[in-house]
């Protein structure tokens, strides 16, 4: 329904104060004094409570002779009384306009509130600052609890000068020792507690790789040309005596001249000279055999890999001391180049399944074969398998220490099927390490020899590290910027894997490409001669570049928390003369069902791998220096120098916020105080008050005073247009809601 409120204040009652009455006009349900007629209710407001109402005709609702609410809209014959309309009403308010009265009258108190305690903040200003910064100072001095001032103001003038230059002495050591604690404390420092328990514990996931990636047998046909190529290569190196290559072999040196390996004849240091090592032979195809008076051997050069980029216009040299690291480290670049354009599945073909590395396992009493372990291919020793790495079933507790309750095992690497220039170390590599954690066993790993047993006991150390602010170290690597290219395995995060993600995005945005020994993002390739002929150069820049290294460091953070495994290697040949015969007869038949020997003390290795103790190692990082250490030395500073407390220092906060509020007031009563001059720079004399300015504006015929009249005063009424006629303005005050608690305080404020 429609809903008017007319309000006015100033009305006598029988109370004898001032109230509110208010009308409100709505429908009602007929009444025996009233049938059939709009009834209109009044409400009598005293501060914000209401007193109750009374219904009468709607004529009754006249509270000023020039006020009348009548059938028709209402009507406005001065501009004294106002109509405020409340915000739409709820079903409950429209049902009862009580309601309604009081949310408005309580807003309107509210603000009657706020603007009492902005006119008080108002008064303060105008009133000025009780005192002057000298009379605070002195004030300060003879009033605090510090000892030195209270003597400046007590003591006569010589002993005045010499407790301030004490006070002023010492309270600049206080604040010296001050900034050395806050430094202190600001840089972080932790310290590091070692504690040790005893617990079963879970036994660490091995994994075990081939020193060789791949099997000759498997991988010649894609090597043919490039070990062909190698044994050219060293019987130049070698010399002619020594040369075994057939001088009518014919070579591909496509491969050849993207990088190739040349002699650096330093006889003369400050023009050393390049020689090629075919360099007869640069157009199509080539004899092996080396150049008649060569003036150049490996006896007398340094041989070095020549990298070359934009077409061969900017190359570059990478030497090396020995011709055995020369040629390996330029063979290992050449199969990277031919591998990379295999597919993954045709990899993991040409390398070692498990039921050949794997011929005899034990775990504790339970035995264990093959299937127990998860394989993964690694770039750099071809297939891995990993024992105990609980991505798919639980960790395996390990049941007490000792060899007898550790993994047993017996690999055989099959050296005879070595790929020969690729690899030239035989062995097993391994690598113990957490559970569902990527192995990094090039970096991390050890070697097991071949015809040798050995004996691996296990300590371990568990390391928590502070996180922020005293240590860069990341829980699970989210807060790392670098995207995680191993994640793909669904393992922890490490620093190695994100250092080796940051090199691989390096190589991407410099090289256009990616390393064949890091893992790929999204619609990306592997790096090959073909499609990237310049990836050698750019790489052997970048791998040796200082700012990359520094860049991916920098990026990186440590775990939070990593669990480190202490091994005490041990060996022993196995098996023994005596027992090598049966042995090998026994793996021999297990494995390929043969009445003969299969195996060789070349390829056989065996593995103990053990719990040492129980006893694991806590080392923990806590913050050296907390909020106690440092407020106990800054109290303890400030009371031995300044015999002084906290309490002191609220003093001195106080007296401080008393010099801002003064500087505060006298900036107010400046600008007043400028903004008075201007307003009197207006006026020839005095400026007109409120009342003769109302009386100009009704009355055409009325003049100002003058106190000093001038040859410019007449002119300056003449300028002046004349005023519309019109009724006075409305006193506005007179129609607020306003408590009578706020107006008695602001009557106060006027009398102060």
């Amino acid at each position: 329904m429609d809903m008017k409120v007319l309000l006015n204040q100033g009305l006598p009652t029988s109370h004898g104060t001032e109230n509110e009455h208010v009308c409100i006009q709505h429908k009602a349900p007929p009444t025996p004094s009233h049938p059939g007629a709009t009834v209109l209710r009044f409400y009598l407001i005293n501060h914000t409570a209401l007193f109750g109402f009374m219904e009468g005709p709607l004529e009754a609702c006249e509270l000023r002779p020039w006020v009348k609410e009548v059938h028709k809209p209402i009507q406005r014959r001065q501009p004294i009384a106002t109509l405020q309309t409340f915000p739409a009403p709820t079903r409950t308010e429209a049902r009862d306009p009580i309601k309604r009265v009081v949310r408005g009258a309580w807003k309107a108190g509210a603000t009657m509130h706020l603007k009492k305690y902005l006119l008080k903040g108002l008064h303060r200003l105008q009133k000025g600052p009780g005192y002057t910064y000298k009379e605070l100072l002195v004030w300060y001095c003879d009033n605090t609890n510090t000892h030195g001032p209270k003597r400046i103001i007590c003591e006569g003038p010589k002993k005045k000068a010499m407790w301030f230059v004490l006070t002023l002495l010492f309270t600049s050591l206080v604040c010296w020792q001050w900034g050395l604690f806050i430094k202190t404390y600001l840089n972080w420092e932790v310290s590091v507690s070692l504690s040790i328990g005893f617990k079963t514990m879970d036994f660490p996931a091995v994994t075990i790789c081939n020193a060789s990636p791949f099997q000759y047998s498997k991988v010649q046909h894609l090597l043919k040309d490039l070990d062909a190529l190698m044994e050219a290569v060293l019987g130049r190196i070698l010399g002619p005596e020594l040369s075994q290559v057939n001088a009518t072999t014919a070579l591909n040196l496509s491969i050849w001249h993207h990088t190739p390996l040349v002699f650096i004849n330093e006889q003369n240091p400050h023009h050393p000279v390049v020689l090629d090592l075919f360099e007869d032979n640069f157009n199509g195809s080539a004899s092996s055999s080396p150049a008649p008076g060569r003036p150049c051997s490996a006896r007398r050069c340094k041989v070095a890999m020549r990298l070359c980029s934009h077409n061969g216009t900017t190359c570059t040299f990478r030497n090396f001391s020995s011709a055995t690291q020369a040629v390996t480290e330029w063979y290992t670049l050449q199969a990277t180049n031919i591998f990379a354009q295999v597919p993954n599945q045709e990899l993991v073909a040409m390398g070692y399944p498990a039921e050949r590395l794997i011929l005899a396992c034990l775990f504790g009493a339970e035995p264990c074969n093959y299937r127990n372990f998860t394989p993964i291919f690694h770039p750099d020793y071809g297939n891995c398998y990993i024992f105990n790495w609980g991505m798919t079933e639980k960790a395996l507790p390990s049941a007490n220490p000792g060899t007898e309750f550790g993994l047993k095992l017996i690999l055989d690497m099959g050296q005879e099927d070595y790929v020969p220039f690729l690899t030239s170390t035989a062995g097993a590599r391994l690598m113990l390490h957490e559970q569902r954690s990527y192995p990094f066993i090039k970096e991390e790993g050890i070697y097991a020899m071949a015809g040798m047993e050995t004996s691996i006991g296990v300590l371990v150390d568990k390391l928590q590290r502070k996180g922020e602010p005293y240590s860069q170290c990341t829980k699970n690597g989210s807060d790392v910027p670098i995207q995680n290219l191993y994640s793909s395995y669904n393992t922890t995060y490490s620093i190695q894997a994100c250092i080796r993600s940051c090199f691989q995005e390096h190589m991407i945005r410099e090289c256009g490409c990616g390393h064949y020994l890091y893992p790929l993002p999204n619609k990306r390739k592997y790096c090959n001669n073909q499609e990237f002929p310049d990836w050698a150069h750019c790489y052997s820049a970048l791998r040796i570049s200082m700012a990359q290294r520094e860049t991916c460091i920098y990026a990186c953070k440590e775990s939070c928390n990593d669990t480190q495994y202490k091994m005490t290697i041990s060996m022993a040949v196995w098996p023994s003369e005596a027992s090598e015969d049966w042995i090998f007869h026994v793996l021999s038949q297990e494995r390929d069902q043969s009445s003969n020997i299969t195996l060789s003390r070349k390829g056989i290795v065996k593995l103990n791998i053990y719990f040492q103790e129980f006893n694991y190692r806590t080392i923990e990082e806590s913050a050296a220096n907390n909020i106690v250490w440092l407020l106990s030395n800054l109290g303890g500073q400030f009371g031995f120098w300044m015999g002084g407390s906290v309490l002191c220092l609220i003093e001195f906060g106080e007296i401080i916020i008393d010099f801002v509020w003064i500087t505060i007031i006298k900036l107010v009563a400046l600008a007043k105080s400028v903004r008075q001059k201007r307003a009197q720079a207006r006026y020839d004399g005095p400026p007109p008050t409120v009342a003769e300015l109302v009386e100009a504006h009704t009355n055409f015929g009325f003049q100002p005073d003058s106190a000093m009249p001038g040859p410019d005063a007449g002119a300056y009424c003449r300028e002046q247009n004349p005023p519309i006629p019109g009724t006075p303005p409305p006193n506005y005050d007179s129609l607020r809601l306003q408590p009578l608690d706020v107006i008695e305080s602001d009557s106060e404020g006027d009398a102060i």
